[in-house]
């Protein structure tokens, strides 16, 4: 068990490390980022579903308990972690697409900067609803 955590933690400082020398040498390309995140990509997600393999019967059996005893809280963390987590990567999505077409708009014609300001507030108040709903959930409980 303590294997898939050592192997995560070692593959998180090689990805810092690679981004860290791909930053300062300015004679790579695109291709080597590409290679680099392909690299880590294919032996990070190998890690985390063996960790999720060996640690799901743990966890199934934890939250068994915590449902039988408490009434379920845990699966109230959960949810609301989740709701805020999911919640913000879609409003880094929407903040990413929308912030690079509002800034095309506005290199072309300044007077859209108010504009292309509301459709970038629009995207962000998607986390702000994912952590209202986060928030409702944990009353509840």
């Amino acid at each position: 068990m303590y294997f898939f955590l050592i192997a995560a933690v070692c593959i998180v400082i090689l990805t810092v490390t690679a981004g860290f020398v791909i930053k300062c040498k300015k004679s790579m390309g695109r291709v080597t980022t590409k290679k680099a995140l392909g690299f880590n990509l294919l032996s990070f997600i190998p890690v985390m579903a063996g960790a999720l393999i060996f640690l799901l019967p743990d966890m199934a059996r934890a939250a068994a308990e915590t449902a039988a005893g408490t009434g379920g809280n845990g699966l109230g963390f959960i949810a609301a972690a989740l709701s805020t987590g999911l919640a913000t990567i879609g409003a880094g999505y929407a903040v990413g697409a929308v912030a690079s077409s509002a800034l095309g708009a506005v290199s072309e014609d300044p007077s859209l900067l108010g504009r292309t300001l509301i459709f970038v507030g629009l995207a962000e108040g998607i986390a702000i609803y994912g952590l209202i709903i986060s928030i409702m959930i944990l009353g509840a409980m």
